[in-house]
């Protein structure tokens, strides 16, 4: 396992790759398909992709834009690519043409490494000539058109350049220099691009892996997306620090990941409660073998008691771990522990991460003591430079005193576990009584015929405003909408009850597999116009 000692730190993540060749040798490294690489192989193809930039122009400092899915070149070319100074640019692959047109412009990317067909269409034709006019060229990992150049031919390109000038390359770059920027919108509804460095990077998935308990020989299903944090840094890089098997997964199915975990022995599944909702939900689960998993870990939402149960019971998870972040601090913030006792688990997000504070702060700026609900903030290590040629968003994220304000209501208890009550935007008043959806789902969660439910807040004139639940049933399970609101006043404060719910098949999700509850939002004021 490579942690830091006495003769080695964590500096860059070119030193990581060359550290982990050095300690892990020929063993499995990544494994995607029929292709499998050893960590040697891993850090030789990272060399030469690293080659194959200084080959094309590229410069330390430069941006590089991945808009691809998961899959062993994406993560060849992010090594290759940090390993010649220039910064990875993630993109997701729900981006159209003009979104990609303004990450282009806002990122200064000067070289874009696109997937070419995937979900029926050829992602490079959505390209608009002025965003092709900005950059370098289009590389096409797999069958390129037109003028687009082939990955295989951009990397074969990097062996006239010697060992000599890459390691002169890798010299230059050093702890602080950003390896990263991952553009978040946030609440300004404009993408903002998050600085990120080497060595805070390394550290926090040090820290990270640490807590949860990721080990050597763990074969690790990457669900999330690499162009997201939890799926790039807390699965794939995470795998090649501690000697696990990276095995990326491309689009989520929950019938394809339980016949991948009988057929591949996976044993740790990072990713959101609706990876784990949809294989629990999955009609045939019981007729997978689910033996081999060891390990989920999950947060960023809502983590109701009964999901850690049935995660256990159910798929067989020796155990489950949950915890809290935002890419602002590097996906990093607070996490249980592989021994904590199962409460703590389902109730809260644990601890903070090694190297970082996290407080709660009141309206007037005051840190709050345990038991006290208050605004989340963070300040350490873990938080980011800034926000990419922004100063004015970065000053008005991070104060004066280095505290990143998150814009989430937390609490933490008094053996400094933090529980997130919910996100300040999706708080919602009923007759002057705060309504925190993240609470309301946690509770109706443990009605015995809901599988997965998002709570909303709409419009109302009597009360300004009342909260509308989305739910999904379990399978063979029956429960009407009137039944549901019956059990929710036996449960919950009447203020929290749901006035209306509303039974669905499925619920709009984002890439990384969370609820889009604006989409839900928007259906809710398109159906009053057409009312009105």
């Amino acid at each position: 396992m490579i942690t830091e000692d006495d003769n080695w730190s964590f500096s860059t993540i070119p030193a990581l790759c060359a550290r982990a060749a050095e300690v892990y040798g020929e063993r499995r490294a990544v494994e995607d398909g029929d292709l499998c690489l050893s960590f040697i192989e891993l850090d030789a193809l990272r060399r030469r992709m690293a080659k194959a930039m200084i080959a094309a122009g590229v410069e330390k400092g430069d941006r590089v834009m991945i808009w691809a899915p998961n899959g062993w070149r994406w993560f060849v070319t992010a090594l290759g690519l940090v390993s010649a100074g220039a910064v990875l640019v993630p993109a997701s692959t729900r981006f159209k043409g003009g979104e990609i047109a303004d990450l282009v412009t806002r990122s200064g990317t000067s070289l874009l490494f696109s997937v070419g067909t995937f979900l029926d269409r050829y992602y490079p034709d959505q390209l608009q000539q002025e965003t092709r006019a900005l950059l370098r060229q289009v590389v096409v990992l797999e069958g390129p058109r037109g003028g687009d150049r082939d990955w295989a031919e951009f990397l074969a390109a990097g062996d006239s350049v010697s060992d000599a000038e890459l390691a002169a390359r890798e010299a230059e770059v050093g702890p602080d220099d950003l390896c990263d920027m991952l553009f978040t919108s946030g609440t300004t509804g404009y993408p903002k691009g998050v600085m990120y460095a080497h060595r805070q990077c390394l550290r926090g998935i040090d820290g990270w892996a640490s807590r949860v308990g990721v080990r050597e020989h763990d074969r690790v299903l990457i669900i999330p997306p690499f162009f997201h944090a939890f799926g790039y840094r807390c699965g794939a890089i995470v795998s090649m620090m501690r000697g696990a098997v990276l095995i990326p997964h491309l689009t989520y199915d929950a019938g394809e990941i339980l016949q991948r975990v009988q057929d591949s022995g996976i044993t740790v599944i990072p990713g959101p409660p609706a990876i784990f909702h949809g294989m629990l939900q999955h009609p045939q689960r019981a007729e997978f073998d689910t033996r081999s998993l060891r390990l989920g870990v999950t947060g960023g939402a809502v983590v109701p008691e009964v999901l850690v149960r049935r995660m256990r019971e159910d798929l067989g998870f020796e155990g489950v771990v949950s915890g809290y972040g935002l890419t602002e601090c590097g996906g990093f913030g607070t996490m249980c522990s592989y021994t904590d006792p199962d409460a703590v688990i389902a109730s809260t997000a644990g601890k903070a991460m090694p190297d970082t504070e996290v407080r709660i702060m009141g309206a007037d700026g005051a840190l709050l003591a345990a038991g006290q609900p208050g605004e989340v903030v963070i300040r350490g290590d873990m938080v980011m430079k800034g926000y990419f040629e922004d100063p004015a968003a970065t000053m008005e994220t991070i104060d004066k005193d280095g505290w990143l304000h998150t814009g989430d209501i937390g609490v933490f208890d008094a053996q400094g576990n933090l529980r997130i009550e919910d996100r300040l935007k999706d708080m919602y008043i009923t007759g002057g009584f705060n309504c925190y959806p993240a609470e309301i789902e946690r509770i109706l969660s443990g009605h015995p015929a809901i599988g997965v439910v998002s709570v909303i807040g709409v419009p109302d004139e009597r009360l300004g405003e009342v909260g509308r639940a989305f739910v999904i049933l379990r399978p063979g399970k029956t429960a009407s909408e009137e039944e549901i609101i019956a059990w929710a006043r036996d449960n919950m404060a009447n203020f929290k009850c749901p006035r209306a719910v509303e039974i669905r098949t499925s619920l709009p999700m984002s890439a990384q597999g969370k609820v889009q509850k604006t989409l839900l939002r928007e259906e809710i004021a398109a159906r009053k116009m057409a009312e009105a």
